[in-house]
C-alpha cells in the first residue's frame, strides 16, 4: 500500500507557549493536549487526525535553523485552505504579525509563505479545482495577485476539488 497523505508534522521550537499562540491565533489550529513548557499537540479545523502538528520545546538557547543554508533539512510545510477568502484572511493575519515573507502564483496553487516565531518557514495555499485547470497546466512561480485571483475564481470557490478532495458526483 503506498503512502496516502501526511498525517502530522512535528517541530522543535524554542518556546512551546509562544508557538502555540502563533499557530492557534494565526492559522486556527486548536490544542488537543499539552505538557506545559515541554510539548503541545495541535489539530487543524476540520481534521480527523488526532493531531496535525506537534511542538516540542528545545529551549531559548537553541540556535537558528540552518536548513537550506549549507545543511540538509526540511524547507517548509504546506497547509491547504478551502477558499481564496480564507487565504486572504490569513494573509492579513500574517502581515499583522510581520510573518508573511512571500506570495506566489504557481498556476495550480495560490500560495503564501511565512515564518513562525522560530523562523521556520511554512506555506498556506489554495489549490485550483481540477475542473478549472487548463488542459496544458504548467507549474510556474510568479507574484500572487490575490485580488485578481478572487475576481477570477470567486472568494468562496472551494479549492482542491478533484485534486486533494474528491470531485462531487
Amino acid at each position: 500500500m503506498p503512502v496516502q497523505r501526511l498525517n502530522h508534522a512535528v517541530l522543535y521550537v524554542r518556546d512551546v507557549e509562544r508557538s502555540v499562540a502563533f499557530y492557534t491565533e494565526a492559522l486556527g489550529f486548536r490544542v488537543v493536549t499539552s505538557v506545559p513548557g515541554r510539548a503541545a499537540f495541535l489539530q487543524a479545523e476540520g481534521s480527523s487526525n488526532d493531531h496535525d502538528l506537534g511542538l516540542f520545546a528545545v529551549g531559548a538557547e537553541a540556535g537558528p535553523t540552518t536548513a537550506g543554508r549549507g545543511a540538509v533539512g526540511l524547507y517548509h510545510l504546506a497547509w491547504e485552505v478551502d477558499t481564496l477568502a480564507e487565504l486572504a484572511r490569513i494573509a492579513e493575519v500574517l502581515r499583522e504579525r510581520d510573518a508573511l515573507v512571500g506570495a506566489s502564483d504557481h498556476g495550480t496553487t495560490k500560495a503564501l509563505y511565512a515564518h513562525d516565531p522560530d523562523g521556520l518557514e511554512f506555506e498556506v495555499s489554495w489549490l485550483v479545482p481540477a475542473a478549472l485547470l487548463p488542459p496544458e497546466v504548467s507549474i510556474t512561480t510568479v507574484p500572487l495577485d490575490l485580488d485578481a485571483e478572487i475576481a477570477r475564481y470567486g472568494a468562496g470557490t472551494p479549492g482542491g476539488i478533484g485534486v486533494s478532495s474528491p470531485a462531487t458526483p
